[in-house]
């Protein structure tokens, strides 16, 4: 396994690029093995993780903004959920995660697209300046995942964006994960838009990339000749969730007095997370605790 997941930032051709990169493996494995993902939802899981990381850092506003994407298409995958968070944490989930298809016929590369479909679409929920939520959603273009985010940066918030992401299995686990988006910022010349352009289609794919170069040696590949100044401090980035013992057992406060009666009778009642599959044991004792004037954290 690689070092802890990390994210590096930085600009090209006088501050008109912004580039942002997410090295993103131990965090990918840490979902596959957390929610028992087959070998091809595990990619198509962590390409929506890594890219809800990197929406984050160019969408956010503030230290503590979230994004969640939210991904629909026909295939047997069902839906993908992913939320991640500017200070570098994510979680997510799909609806089926023993869905899984064999690789593809014409290169033998896992078949996301299949697993996944290509009729559907793909929300993007943030909070904007003033607090209040928004949410965008294009068409699914690709169901590869990286092309739908680069078409919805592109249509839902007008930046034009080259986004690249992939997973890389390897004895049964994730050696590789990660993803790059390089943004054309106000000012950006033709010239620069043609030599990234040319930059990204001699790159390859970038899961070749993560399994052969560093994550500034893929920035500095993608923006080749156009002057890549890295910001000096890394970020981590981790896959961690919200959830805990306390808002596992409020939500059990929905349930009606007699159904929480008999989870009482019945020894208990166990919480599962959906986002992380963290399992919660909830004693009859707490149960009853619900019925008592005291107040919970909301679920």
């Amino acid at each position: 396994m690689s070092q802890e997941s990390f994210m590096l930032r930085g600009t090209a051709a006088d501050r008109t690029l912004r580039v942002v990169a997410v090295d993103a493996t131990t965090l990918v494995e840490e979902a596959r093995l957390r929610h028992h993902l087959s070998k091809t939802a595990t990619a198509a899981l962590g390409r929506t993780l890594a890219g809800a990381l990197l929406l984050a850092q160019v969408l956010g506003k503030h230290e503590d903004s979230r994004v969640t994407v939210r991904i629909q298409g026909d295939g047997e995958l069902g839906w993908i959920v992913a939320e991640g968070s500017t200070d570098g944490s994510v979680r997510g989930y799909v609806k089926n995660p023993g869905a899984d298809l064999p690789p593809r016929d014409t290169d033998g590369k896992l078949d996301v697209r299949g697993i996944v479909g290509t009729d559907g679409d793909l929300a993007v929920t943030r909070l904007l300046e003033n607090a209040e939520p928004y949410t965008g959603s294009v068409p699914l273009v690709s169901g590869e995942i990286a092309e739908d985010f680069a078409y919805y940066l592109a249509h839902s918030e007008q930046i034009p964006s080259a986004v690249l992401l992939g997973v890389y299995e390897e004895r049964g686990q994730v050696a590789h994960a990660g993803g790059l988006i390089v943004q054309a910022m106000p000012g950006v010349s033709d010239a620069t838009l043609t030599r990234l352009e040319a930059n990204i289609k001699a790159m390859g794919t970038i899961t070749d990339n993560l399994r052969t170069r560093s994550l500034l040696e893929i920035m500095g590949r993608a923006t080749e000749g156009l002057d890549l100044v890295i910001a000096d401090d890394a970020t981590g980035a981790r896959f961690a969730c919200r959830c805990s013992r306390d808002k596992a057992l409020s939500s059990l406060a929905y349930f009606d007095a007699h159904e929480r009666h008999d989870m009482i009778q019945e020894g208990g009642q166990e919480v599962v997370c959906h986002w992380c599959s963290e399992h919660y044991q909830i004693t009859p004792d707490e149960i009853r605790s619900l019925d008592a004037p005291q107040t919970h954290a909301q679920a």
